[in-house]
């Protein structure tokens, strides 16, 4: 931590000078505390005496040498903060909780409910030890209503949510995300809620708890998967690669591989159905709707067609009439591609223990933005270092 209380990150971001104080664990908190902390807030992760956050012990993949082995998931959620162990059952670990809690603009906590209350620190005792603290409270099904005391896991989330309903290869394989998406979701509208709630006590002077949840935050990207149940009373299913709506769009096998192609409209409908072979004005595929309704047949007509050739000839004819086309990529060959590099979406940093480390990035990049970034932290690595600057003079 350096003197002048910014973040663990080696730079500035529009959030510097604001300190998060990340009570949270596993991932949905965590990830939106890294947000933040990404945008140069000073970010201290409370973690338990011993044990640390829970995806700490989550693996294999663990990296790093005997006795100081660290958990690939860990290191994918934690960057740019600060670790600090206390045990909250200890009276003096408790007095520095306060302390951060009174020092903090932001806590982020993703108790089960009454968790807080039972420590004495409910939302209401916050408020009162800090009004001006914004806090985001994150629970799995949501703060009211009858499931309000349910555990919500990411799988879970996705079953309940509906995502896996329409995911997967058909109706009877309903399939998760490769990635826990729900988890994700609400960390970043979690850090959207606090960023917003931070801009609105510049006006009040006030701060308030931002709520949400992994059930909400999954429904809140249903889209037109929505709106086809809500208006239009038609429940989706899986049907694989192929979209809903639009067609031809979607997966399709070529001679070595999968390409990926979207055809939006119709103008390059026209265009696409030349290069494969296909009478554009048939009935059958001459507007998006019939295209829609017959696409399993379209599909075996592409696919016959792209059988002939392999990715990257069709990826070349394809693009060359301003068709939208790509190859599906394993994730090695994703993070040795130039443009990722050029988006800047793989950071590199030095760890405490694992050395020279590589992370993926954050999407948003700033005119005055930040460049480095400090790595997630091995447990308790700034314990004595954030308890000095607790009791130092505010900032």
């Amino acid at each position: 931590m350096n003197a002048s209380g910014r973040g663990a990150g080696l730079g500035t971001g529009p959030l510097e000078g604001i300190v998060v104080a990340d009570l949270s664990r596993v991932l949905s908190g965590p990830y939106a505390a890294m947000l933040l902390g990404d945008l140069g807030a000073k970010v201290i992760k409370v973690e338990r005496p011993g044990a640390g956050d829970d995806t700490r012990s989550w693996g294999p993949p663990f990296v790093g040498p005997e006795g100081a082995k660290e958990s690939a998931y860990f290191l994918s959620a934690n960057r740019n903060k600060e670790s600090i162990v206390l045990d909250f059952g200890e009276s003096e670990d408790f007095a520095v909780l306060m302390t951060l809690i009174r020092r903090a603009d932001v806590l982020i906590e993703n108790f089960r409910i009454g968790v807080l209350e039972r420590l004495g620190i409910g939302h209401d005792v916050l408020l009162n030890i800090n009004p001006r603290l914004v806090i985001l409270s994150i629970t799995g099904f949501g703060h009211v209503g009858a499931d309000r005391h349910r555990p919500g896991y990411d799988q879970i989330i996705q079953g309940e949510s509906g995502l896996m309903s329409f995911t997967g290869p058909d109706p009877e394989t309903p399939t998760k995300v490769g990635v826990p998406i729900a988890d994700i979701l609400t960390g970043i509208f979690g850090a959207f809620g606090v960023a917003s709630a931070l801009f609105e006590r510049e006006r009040t002077g006030m701060g308030q708890v931002v709520a949400t949840s992994l059930l909400a935050s999954a429904i809140a990207v249903h889209t037109y998967q929505g709106t086809r149940w809500l208006v239009a009373n038609e429940i989706p299913v899986a049907e694989g690669n192929l979209h809903p709506t639009v067609a031809p769009y979607g997966s399709f096998r070529c001679k070595d591989g999968y390409i990926q192609i979207a055809v939006g409209n119709d103008s390059l409908w026209s265009k696409f159905a030349k290069i494969v072979g296909l009478d554009a004005d048939d009935p059958r595929f001459a507007k998006n709707p019939e295209r829609v309704v017959n696409r399993r047949l379209l599909a075996t007509l592409i696919e016959e067609a792209f059988s002939k050739a392999t990715v990257a000839i069709w990826i070349e004819r394809i693009s060359a009439i301003g068709v939208p086309a790509g190859e599906v990529r394993s994730l090695d060959r994703v993070y040795s591609d130039p443009q990722v590099s050029a988006e800047k979406m793989i950071i590199e940093t030095l760890h405490a223990t694992l050395g020279k480390i590589r992370l993926p990035g954050n999407p948003l990049q700033f005119d005055r933005g930040k460049e480095e970034h400090a790595p997630p932290p091995t447990l308790g690595e700034h314990s004595d270092a954030i308890r000095r600057w607790l009791e130092g003079p505010g900032d």
